[in-house]
C-alpha cells in the first residue's frame, strides 16, 4: 500500500475526516484559508490517518511515537524534506486546534524535531584511480608541470581549493616539509606535505614558475599562464580534464582530492584527531565522515572478494 502523495486513494477513517475538516474549517474562519492551502493540508492528515490506520490506530489515538515513526517513515521513502517539513508544520497547528478544543490533554507534537537524512557519505578516489590522475599532466609542458604539482601538493596535504590556489611563495618550507595554511576564520596550520610533493614542488620552481611568472612580481606560488595567481575555476575545469584523459568516470572536483585524502589516511591506520587537524575542521563530528567512508569501502571489499559475502 502506498500513501505517498498523489498517488493515494484510500480515505482514513470517517471519524479522522471529520477531525480535518473541523480543523480546516476553523482555519478558513480565522485565517482566510485559500483552496490550494486547504487541499495541500488535507492532503498531508489524510496520508498520515492513512498510514495510522495501518496500525490499527487513529488521528486522535496517535502519540509522539507514532509521529516519530512516520517522519521516519517518509524519510526511508526518500520523500522531500521539503515536504515533511511542511507536514510536521501542518501536524503542529492540527494538533494544537485539537488541544484548544479539548479533544486532547496532549499535544503530540511538542518538541518534536524533523529526522534529518542520514549525511550523504563524500565522493572519493581509490588509490589506484588517484595514481592515475596524478600521472595525467604532460610534465614536458609549462602548465603540466604546474598541474602536477598543485595536484601532488593537494593530494599530500588535504587543502582546501582556496587554500591552494591562495598558497604563496613564503608559506611553503620545503627544509622543514611543511606548509604554512591560512584556513576558515583565518586560522593558521602546518600541514606536512611529504617527499615526493615537495620534488614536484621543487622543480616547478626551478622549471615552469619563472616563465610563468613573466618578470612580474606575483608572490603566489601556483601562477596562470598570464602570471596571475590560479583561481579555482581555472584549476577545477583542468582537474576535470585530467580526469577524462586518465579514464575516471565519475563526476570529479578539487574538494574529491582532498577526500581521497583523508579517507586513504584512515585506511592506513591515521588517528580521527590527527586527520582532523590536517585538514583544519574545528568540529571531530565532521572529521568523523571519513570513518563511515573506510567503513563502506571495507564493507564492499569484503561483500566483492569474500566466498560468502
Amino acid at each position: 500500500m502506498s500513501v505517498d502523495g498523489r498517488k493515494t486513494r484510500q480515505r482514513p477513517a470517517a471519524a479522522d475526516q471529520q477531525l480535518v475538516e473541523l480543523w480546516l474549517n476553523s482555519l478558513w474562519l480565522e485565517k482566510g484559508l485559500s483552496d490550494n492551502s486547504r487541499a495541500s493540508y488535507q492532503r498531508d492528515l489524510w496520508q498520515y490517518a492513512v498510514w495510522l490506520n495501518t496500525r490499527n490506530t487513529g488521528l486522535l489515538q496517535a502519540g509522539r511515537s507514532e509521529l516519530q515513526s512516520y517522519l521516519h517513515w517518509r524519510l526511508e521513502q526518500q520523500l522531500k524534506s521539503s515536504s515533511t517539513s511542511r507536514l510536521l508544520s501542518c501536524l503542529r497547528g492540527f494538533y494544537r486546534f485539537l488541544l484548544r478544543e479539548r479533544y486532547l490533554d496532549v499535544d503530540p507534537t511538542l518538541n518534536l524535531d524533523n529526522p534529518r537524512p542520514a549525511r550523504p557519505l563524500p565522493k572519493t578516489l581509490s588509490e589506484e584511480e588517484v595514481e592515475r590522475l596524478l600521472a595525467a599532466p604532460d610534465c614536458s609542458d609549462v602548465l603540466g608541470l604546474r598541474d602536477r604539482a598543485m595536484l601532488e601538493v593537494l593530494y599530500a596535504s588535504g587543502l582546501r581549493i582556496s587554500e591552494l590556489v591562495g598558497l604563496q611563495l613564503e608559506q611553503v618550507n620545503q627544509r622543514l616539509g611543511v606548509i604554512r595554511v591560512v584556513g576558515k576564520g583565518d586560522k593558521e596550520r602546518l600541514v606536512p606535505v611529504g617527499d615526493e610533493a615537495l620534488r614536484w614542488i621543487e622543480r616547478y620552481l626551478q622549471q615552469s614558475r619563472g616563465l610563468l611568472a613573466q618578470n612580474t612580481r606575483e608572490e603566489g606560488l601556483f601562477l596562470s599562464q598570464r602570471g596571475q595567481m590560479m583561481t579555482r575555476q581555472a584549476f577545477w575545469y583542468r582537474i576535470r580534464r585530467y580526469a577524462v584523459e586518465s579514464g575516471i568516470d565519475k563526476p570529479l572536483s578539487p574538494h574529491v582530492l582532498r577526500h581521497a585524502f583523508a579517507t586513504h589516511l584512515i585506511n592506513h591506520g591515521a588517528d580521527l584527531r590527527v586527520v582532523q587537524m590536517l585538514l583544519g575542521h574545528s568540529d571531530l563530528s565532521t572529521t568523523q565522515i571519513y570513518t563511515h567512508v573506510a567503513n563502506h569501502r571495507l564493507q564492499s571489499l569484503h561483500r566483492e572478494h569474500h566466498p560468502r559475502g
